[in-house]
């Protein structure tokens, strides 16, 4: 049996050269992609590149508030309290969009959707990609950074405590997952909030160029009330059952479990009064919005102009309808004859 020979030769990157060399491609770049995988664990280490980021994250910050968001503010005249609300959401709004699509790359990448069971099982997940733990060290960076932009920003004192709030929740929640070797509920649970809170950023944006956008929170609301409930679901499932079922119970620091029956509890209560405390205030937000649309419906009626009546022309006999004099009851008066002398 004879071979057949590729007398003509194509050239390089044409349509015939890639028909015809198209399995030598694939196979070489296979061979490249499946090299070995280095992973990586948490240490001490890991201040000095937080410490990096830090700084990076402050530049950044500054470039998309002098070229993005102060441009918009010049054109769209805002009061100073508004003015600061629109900065927070601009900034979050950049932040939680690549977030959310970072996360969601490398949830997809490292196969969680397609096997949700991975997000609990061979705990502890002490060793991580590069990619993975690049994310949580950019995540902690970035929230320690939102610390001295309180002060840069210039941010009023009523809403220091409110920002406050949340910094130190996504802080908390985030080095907990890091360093508790729950990388992967985490990272999924990073993308749900961060999808959501895009979501509300987004709304709160269209809602200060113009007041009439508010149904965009409207569907902020069901996203928020539909995280929270996935959350909650995704939490009891990894934490309360299926680190439960694991073989490996027991507190182990030098393989990193901290697979013991009290530390879930703290954890699964941390996430519980948090998803509480955020319903909570949702909830309220919520009656707010609906106060001020009430106010604005009542003040609208009382400002609404009343149609004037019609005045009616009266003289001593009576008063003039349509051209005819009417008498005060009603009926026509009577003309007086003048008698002839």
């Amino acid at each position: 049996m004879a071979f057949r020979r590729r007398n003509k030769s194509y050239p390089f990157f044409s349509q015939e050269f890639l028909i015809q060399n198209h399995a030598d491609i694939v196979f070489t770049l296979l061979f490249f992609l499946q090299g070995e995988v280095t992973l990586y664990h948490y240490g001490w280490k890991d201040c000095a590149t937080i410490l990096f980021y830090f700084f990076i994250a402050i530049i950044l910050h500054a470039v998309v508030q002098e070229y993005l968001l102060d441009k918009v503010n010049r054109r769209l005249h805002l009061s100073k309290s508004k003015n600061t609300k629109f900065n927070e959401s601009g900034q979050l709004c950049v932040f939680h969009l690549v977030s959310s699509v970072w996360s969601f790359y490398i949830v997809l990448t490292e196969g969680y959707l397609l096997h949700p069971s991975s997000l609990w099982e061979n705990y502890p997940h002490a060793h991580l990609r590069f990619q993975v733990k690049f994310f949580y060290l950019t995540q902690l960076a970035y929230w320690l950074h939102a610390l001295p932009e309180l002060y840069f920003q210039k941010v009023r004192k009523e809403e220091i405590s409110r920002q406050l709030q949340y910094i130190c929740l996504y802080l908390l929640h985030v080095s907990a997952a890091y360093l508790l070797n729950l990388s992967r509920v985490g990272l999924v649970l990073l993308f749900l909030q961060y999808v959501s809170e895009l979501g509300f950023h987004i709304a709160r944006l269209f809602y200060f160029t113009d007041e009439n956008h508010q149904k965009m929170f409207d569907l902020w609301a069901v996203s928020f009330v539909f995280t929270r409930m996935v959350t909650l679901t995704l939490m009891f499932l990894a934490v309360g059952f299926g680190l439960a079922r694991a073989e490996n119970q027991g507190l182990d620091w030098e393989m990193g479990n901290f697979n013991t029956v009290l530390i879930r509890m703290i954890v699964l209560l941390l996430v519980c009064l948090t998803q509480s405390w955020l319903l909570w205030k949702f909830i309220r937000f919520q009656l707010r919005r609906w106060r001020e649309f009430r106010h604005e419906q009542a003040v609208r009626k009382k400002a609404a102009p009343k149609q004037p009546l019609r005045t009616l022309k009266r003289d001593s006999l009576g008063h003039h309808e349509n051209g005819v004099l009417k008498a005060e009851n009603g009926a026509s008066p009577r003309t007086k004859k003048l008698k002839s002398t």
